[in-house]
């Protein structure tokens, strides 16, 4: 039997990938006499060279095993110097390189016990694949978190991803394995190859890769983010002082892959760059203050819309690089456009390349299932409450922040991380340590995620996807909340949908449910969201959910539209809606765009602008969505005649009268009570003909009378026309 603690035994480790400590037998070892060993497994090469960096001297290796294991003894005087080795390849080069065995520690001690704690907030500066230089040499920086492995080793071009060549250093008090490559250079292409407790080996992508390959090439790249130059200082600045609370938030929902493509180019998506070309001009003509994509972070399946992340701090490279990504959020700035990202910390796929059984164990996601998987969707959830992953996740969404410039992340899906029972049987999950159901450890995420974020950058916001009753959701975490900045209203889409598809002649028995948002208006800090989750999966466009005839569906989205951009609230629309899109939406073709030679498209489309514009200059209308003192009703109980009149109120005095008229059925003379005398006018009709409506305007001053009317001390009288809303104002 071989002694194991012979060289040889040490060499067949080596040769056989299975060496539990690579650096402590490769690279220079000084002797006691002074003088060091050099060892070298290089099988690509008949003869290596040990050369003193200053040049003061060269000794050949002995090759003491035929598969490519060499060995030389350095003189004392040459025992200490920085060296490289010249590599004698059989296909006749000769390369220089530095030894990736010479190198100490990389990761410092604090950034091991940080991450460890679970505190590190520039994790990914640690972690990952780092283009830096040690010693005077260049290379990349390699370090992996797989505490559990028993062998971790960077494969890439530069080694024929071959697992034997470069093995890893474990630093054993944090799990983290790391190796310094010299020479390495940016879009190198690398994975991690590792061998799990059982011995099985397997392949990850870089959970810390700044670049990806996506689909089925899954390679992680090597990429600099430092090199590009921001030309966003002023809204950036600006961004800082801003209160979203009061101010519009009119949102562009988009998936980059389908706004726009390409069909004589084989119907490909347009790139970043194409996308600020053609996106952000119009989005700014639509006058939207924000965009928001869907996913961005590499994800292998297109069908996934991007919502099964795998390379959780890449950008896609589906349409570009990550500082071409940069660039257009960059552009958007400029253009006075936020950026609002969905963002995925509430479960992950299983693709092998990826999160799952990481190391050979459940090390990001919980062992049992019935913690750490969804059912529904085959996915995995994060273990929050292990510091590690709690910490990977609060440094990515710090990541965002600071890297990309991002103003804000929808956090999606957050009812799933708020409760271990969400959508399973009885007997599928495991109650809290207070025999509850709800996830003590994904509160605490969540708390700590909202308040780190909101302290490293002001100005940014951090919005829930939630779709239950869960109280202070958008509330501050020293008061008990989850301390989110605001909630998507899905109680108000739900309501406002279901009554809008009624047939206007049923609506009057259903008119609770289009006034019950105002009963918790101001529970949360809301966003009405009319999303793409509203448009796909057999539930039709938002056109073809209206009732009626052609004319009645477009009549009835116009006036759902100024019904929505009057409600309190901030708003949320997704693509292809605002010039009403009769498909259902499909991530794998553009939207729609020749339905602009319609008439009624155009003039939809021309609503949205107008409601924009008008939402963003009238401070009644923004300024106090989340402030019961902006809201004041004048009629919420004409369900007879399915009429809503109400009043939006701003802190200085301004007011925007908004009535609705769901029916029909025009109401000439209509009586609106006002608060002051004088003369008011028509702000906007939704049934203007510029909109293609029947034309049932009130283009004249409209003068007060002094007759006490719906609570208020004046009156003008106005047409109500069929299926639309009028903003009448000072």
């Amino acid at each position: 039997m071989t002694d194991p603690t012979s060289p040889s035994a040490d060499i067949l480790a080596i040769l056989e990938a299975r060496h539990g400590n690579p650096f402590g037998f490769l690279g220079r070892h000084p002797q006691e006499d002074g003088r060091a060993i050099v060892r070298t497994f290089q099988p690509s090469a008949h003869a290596v060279t040990v050369l003193a960096r200053d040049g003061s001297g060269a000794w050949p290796m002995q090759r003491v095993h035929h598969h490519g294991f060499y060995q030389v003894e350095l003189p004392a005087e040459a025992a200490h110097k920085p060296y490289d080795l010249e590599l004698a390849t059989y296909d006749g080069q000769a390369i220089r390189t530095a030894d990736p065995y010479s190198f100490g520690h990389l990761v410092g001690e604090h950034d091991l016990y940080y991450f460890r704690e679970g505190t590190h907030q520039r994790l990914w500066e640690s972690l990952g694949a780092s283009l830096c230089t040690i010693d005077g040499v260049s290379g990349v920086r390699f370090s992996v978190w797989a505490p559990n492995a028993q062998r971790v080793s960077v494969i890439g071009d530069f080694n024929n991803w071959d697992g034997r060549l470069n093995p890893m250093r474990l630093r054993i008090e944090a799990g983290v394995w790391e190796i310094f490559m010299p020479g390495i250079k940016e879009e190198t292409h690398y994975k991690f190859e590792v061998v799990t407790p059982e011995g099985y080996l397997t392949i990850k992508s870089d959970p810390f890769a700044f670049y990806s390959q996506h689909s089925e090439k899954t390679a992680s790249m090597v990429f600099d983010l430092n090199r590009y130059t921001w030309s966003d200082q002023e809204w950036m600045e600006k961004r800082a002082r801003q209160d979203l609370y009061h101010t519009p938030m009119s949102i562009y929902e988009v998936h980059l892959g389908s706004w726009k493509r390409i069909p004589e180019q084989g119907n490909r998506s347009k790139s970043y760059l194409e996308l600020a070309d053609d996106l952000i001009p119009y989005v700014k003509s639509m006058n939207f203050t924000h965009i928001e994509l869907m996913p961005v972070a590499e994800h292998p399946f297109d069908g996934s819309w991007g919502y099964q992340v795998t390379g959780y701090f890449a950008p896609t490279s589906r349409f570009g690089n990550p500082d071409e990504f940069r660039q257009f959020v960059d552009r958007c700035h400029q253009a006075g456009i936020g950026v609002i990202l969905d963002w995925v910390p509430g479960h992950f796929p299983k693709d092998a390349h990826g999160l799952a059984k990481f190391d050979g164990t459940a090390l990001y996601e919980h062992a049992d299932p019935r913690q750490g998987e969804h059912q529904d969707w085959g996915t995995l959830i994060f273990n929050y409450g292990r510091s590690e992953v709690k910490n990977f996740l609060v440094a990515n969404a710090l990541f965002w922040l600071e890297q990309y410039h991002i103003d804000g992340l929808r956090v999606d899906a957050v009812a799933s991380m708020l409760y271990l029972d969400y959508s399973r049987k009885p007997w599928a999950w495991v109650p809290n340590k207070y025999g509850g159901r709800e996830n003590l450890e994904a509160i605490d995420f969540m708390r700590d995620l909202n308040r780190i974020c909101y302290e490293k950058h002001p100005g940014a916001t951090i919005i829930a996807e939630e779709s239950t009753a869960w109280p202070g959701v958008s509330k501050p975490t020293d008061t008990g909340g989850l301390g989110f900045g605001f909630k998507w209203n899905m109680g108000w889409m739900n309501d406002t949908l279901r009554y809008m598809e009624e047939d206007p002649i049923h609506r009057k028995y259903h008119h609770g449910e289009a006034t019950f948002s105002m009963l918790y208006a101001y529970d949360e800090n809301f966003i009405l969201v009319l999303s793409h989750d509203e448009v796909v999966h057999g539930k039709g466009s938002l056109i073809n959910k209206m009732p009626g005839d052609r004319w009645q569906k477009f009549a009835n989205l116009r006036m759902f539209y100024g019904w929505m951009w009057a409600h309190p609230g901030k708003k949320l629309l997704f693509m292809g809606a605002e010039f009403g899109q009769w498909q259902e939406w499909s991530h794998e073709r553009s939207l729609d765009w020749h339905l602009y030679m319609g008439e009624e498209h155009a003039a939809l489309q021309k609503l949205l602008c107008d409601l924009n514009w008008l939402y963003t200059t009238r401070p009644a209308l923004a300024t106090a969505d989340h402030e019961s003192s902006g809201f004041q009703w004048l009629d919420a109980n004409d369900g007879e005649n399915s009429i809503f009149a109400f009043v939006r109120i701003a802190p200085d005095g301004d007011r925007v009268y908004c009535i609705v008229n769901a029916t029909p059925v025009p109401r000439k003379n209509y009586r609106v009570g006002v608060s002051e005398a004088g003369t008011y006018r028509e702000l906007l009709n939704t049934d203007a003909p510029g909109y293609a409506g029947s034309g049932m305007i009130n283009p004249l001053p409209l003068t007060t009378s002094d007759e006490e009317w719906q609570g208020q001390p004046w009156s003008v009288v106005i047409d109500l026309p069929p299926l639309g809303t009028v903003f009448l104002g000072r």
